[in-house]
Order: structure tokens, then C-alpha cells, then sequence
């Protein structure tokens, strides 16, 4: 049997714990730097193995230490629970329980992503803590605005040239003013960033036959679907779309025990936070357009509420994402005038001269005629939708070895 080592990784070093033939040995403690970890990879023989927690630099330390030894392996925090339950709690006790867990068969583990994987995972990490600092500072100046009762923007946007000219005409003290324009100008860098940032996402979309195939789904855009490419990773690690639906978080928890009959309450919120906020979103963008899954989320609205109903479509848009990649196949209730456009804006923000006057692969979507004929086409198969669900009765979940009757929801 190989030889386990356990690292508990820490912001500066780690604490490593060699496990052979069931026999503690201290390695002390390795800087994480590249010279010292490369170094550490020297002692190290070709047979062994290393497990290690998932935390902020985790993938920086396998990159550097995978050519080193037989295999790496990443814990998953949240379901090792004889290290954050522990009443003696040391780092040199938890690096010795991931190697014997490793070694006994029990650790839950982490996909290690790909390089490629890894890098847009970055990409797009900056890419939200932009968009978040961008919304921080249009709450900061909509509060100065309300704190000197300046009635609302009559524009659509305040932070347009409109926007900007009509602010320029109300009457705000020095000290706010200044803040305001201090706010602007942060705006217009952060503008430009996410250009740039954008520019570089769709050069890598342009050739991405996934995210091509991906966008045909309502709701889903550039941005929407290279964050849920770079969560998802390989597709072909998900057997099946319940599957991935869990690896969002997207499904019902159950709590069951003895005789008792189990018991579903809300969704489990254990995966990846991104990728369910985007499926959330283009939850919302789908439920207004025509289409089955308007026609779903409408259903569930009904009897459930609005909120309800969009995690529900998100959780219905998973689903199809799955078959989409595993099927390599387009949705099959795409507008193709739309999908045309998604494709020629991705194009565009990766630089691609523009063709004015000549008609592109979006071209269609301002013929008046094709959108509405397109239109008609979604509208009657979302007539269709309903016609098949409208006898269908909330059911309970479906007991082991019982046969699907009418009134179940297929997923």
C-alpha cells in the first residue's frame, strides 16, 4: 500500500503527516512557496499519495507537486466532519485524519480541475468581483441622492450621459457632489476593466462549441454560460442530470429515518454559489420569454409563488444543460434569429470587424416577419406544454421500485 501523506494547508505553510503501514511520521512544516514546495516534492518517493483540503490555494500546491508523486487528491471540507468536529484539534490531527481517511477508502473528494477549467474559473472570479464592486458604488450614489431627497432619475438609467447631465442640474452639497463624481469616475475604470475582461472571455467563447451549443437554451448569453462551463468543467463527470442538479445545490433536502416517511424542504444550497445565481437569472429572462419553460415556471407560480417558481426553472434549466452537453445537440426550442444574434454579439466583443451593411448570421432577428413567425412557433408549442400537463396532480415523491403513474412530473 502506498504511503498517504496528509497537508493541512494554511494561508503562509502547511503541516504534513506521513501515514505507512499505519505508522505516524511528522514532516514538519513546508512553506508554500514554489522553491519550498518543490523542494518538499524532492523528498517525496513516485509512489505516494497526498490529500489535502479544497481552500483558496489548494490548485496553486497540486500544480506544483502532481509531477512529484502517484496521486493528489482534494478533500471536501464540508463533508469532513472528524476534522471541523474534533473536540483536540491541532494541525498536525488533521493532516494525520486526511491521510487515514485517504488510506481507509472514506474521504469525500474534490474534482481537481483542469489547467484550461482552472484559468476561466479565475477569469470569471474577477470578472463577478467586479460587477459586484460596479453595483456597490450605484448603491453608494443612489444613497447620497436619497439621504438629500432628490427625487428618482426620470431616465432609465442614472448612470448614462442622460443620467449624468440631469445630475449635473440638481442641487447637492460640496461634500456629496464630490463624493458622486469620485463614484463616476470609479465607474467609468470599472467600465473599461470589464470591457477588456469581457474581450478576452469572448475570444475563448468564439471557438467554444459547448458554449455555442449552450447559448441556444432561453435565458442563457455569453457571460451566463462560460460561469456555468467554468463550474461545470468535464460534463462527461456527471452520469446523470440529477447528478448535476445536486452539484448546484438546486435539490430538495430529504431527512428520513427508521419507518418514517422522508421529508423534502428546501434545496440544499451545497453547490457552487455562481452557478446557481446565474441559473436563477436566466430562470427569470426565460420566464418571459414563450416558450415550456415560461409555460413551467407560469405553472409553478400558480401554486408555489414567483421565487419558488424561478429556482424551480433553474433547477429545470440544469437539467436541460445537461442533456444539451451530453447529447452534443442544441435546444430544440431555440429562436434561431436569437441564437444567431447571441453568436454575432460574442463576435463582436472579441474584436471581430463589424459587417455594416451586409446581412450576417443576425441579421434575421430584425426582420419583423421571422421574429414574429418565431414567436408564433414558441407560443404554440407552449400551448402544447400545457395542454399535456393540464391533468397532471402534485404527487409525493415516488417509493423505491413504484412504477411512474400519471400525475408525476418527469424531470
Amino acid at each position: 500500500m502506498p504511503r498517504v501523506i496528509g497537508l493541512d494547508i494554511h494561508r503562509d505553510f502547511a503541516q504534513a503527516v506521513a501515514l505507512d503501514g499505519g505508522n505516524y511520521t511528522q514532516m514538519g512544516r513546508v512553506q508554500l512557496d514554489r522553491d519550498s514546495l518543490t523542494a518538499f516534492g524532492r523528498r517525496l518517493l513516485p509512489s505516494d499519495e497526498i490529500v489535502l483540503e479544497a481552500t483558496a490555494n489548494t490548485f496553486a500546491v497540486v500544480r506544483v507537486l502532481r509531477p512529484m508523486v502517484g496521486k493528489i487528491v482534494v478533500a471536501n471540507p464540508l463533508q469532513v466532519r472528524l476534522i471541523a468536529d474534533a473536540k483536540i484539534k491541532t494541525d498536525k490531527i488533521d493532516a494525520g485524519v486526511l491521510a487515514q481517511l485517504q488510506a481507509t477508502g472514506f474521504l469525500p473528494q474534490v474534482w481537481i480541475p483542469d489547467q484550461e477549467t482552472e484559468i476561466l474559473r479565475r477569469k470569471f472570479s474577477r470578472r463577478s468581483q467586479l460587477v459586484r464592486h460596479r453595483t456597490r458604488l450605484k448603491n453608494e450614489v443612489h444613497a447620497i441622492l436619497h439621504s438629500n431627497l432628490i427625487v428618482q432619475c426620470p431616465f432609465s438609467d442614472l448612470f448614462t450621459a442622460t443620467g449624468k447631465k440631469w445630475l449635473g442640474t440638481q442641487n447637492l452639497p460640496e461634500g456629496d457632489r464630490e463624493a458622486v463624481e469620485r463614484g463616476f469616475r470609479e465607474l467609468d475604470r470599472l467600465a473599461a476593466d470589464l470591457a477588456a475582461l469581457d474581450r478576452d472571455l469572448a475570444t475563448q467563447a468564439v471557438n467554444d462549441v459547448r458554449l455555442q451549443r449552450m447559448i441556444t437554451i432561453t435565458g442563457i448569453d455569453m457571460v451566463s454560460g462560460l460561469g456555468l462551463l467554468a463550474v461545470i468543467g468535464d460534463h462527461k463527470r456527471f452520469e446523470s442530470s440529477e447528478k448535476l442538479v445536486s452539484y448546484f445545490g438546486l435539490n430538495p433536502s430529504v431527512r428520513q429515518s427508521g419507518n418514517g416517511p422522508a421529508r423534502h424542504g428546501r434545496i440544499t444550497k451545497r453547490g457552487a454559489n455562481l452557478a446557481r445565481s446565474l441559473l436563477v437569472e436566466a430562470a427569470w429572462a426565460a420566464s418571459r420569454a414563450p416558450g415550456p419553460l415560461r409555460s413551467f415556471f407560469m405553472r409553478v407560480m400558480a401554486r408555489r409563488g414567483s421565487q419558488i417558481a424561478a429556482v424551480a426553472t433553474a433547477r429545470k434549466l440544469a437539467v436541460i444543460i445537461w442533456h444539451v452537453l451530453h447529447r452534443e445537440e442544441e435546444y430544440v426550442f431555440a429562436r434561431p434569429s436569437l441564437v444567431g444574434r447571441k453568436r454575432r454579439a460574442v463576435e463582436l466583443r472579441a474584436g471581430r470587424p463589424q459587417q455594416r451593411g451586409r446581412r450576417g448570421i443576425a441579421g434575421r432577428y430584425h426582420n419583423p416577419i421571422t421574429r414574429a413567425e418565431e414567436r408564433a412557433r414558441l407560443e404554440q408549442s407552449e400551448r402544447a406544454y400545457e395542454r399535456v400537463v393540464s391533468g397532471w396532480q402534485p404527487t409525493g415523491p415516488r417509493k423505491p421500485g413504484r412504477s411512474p403513474r400519471q400525475g408525476d412530473d418527469p424531470k
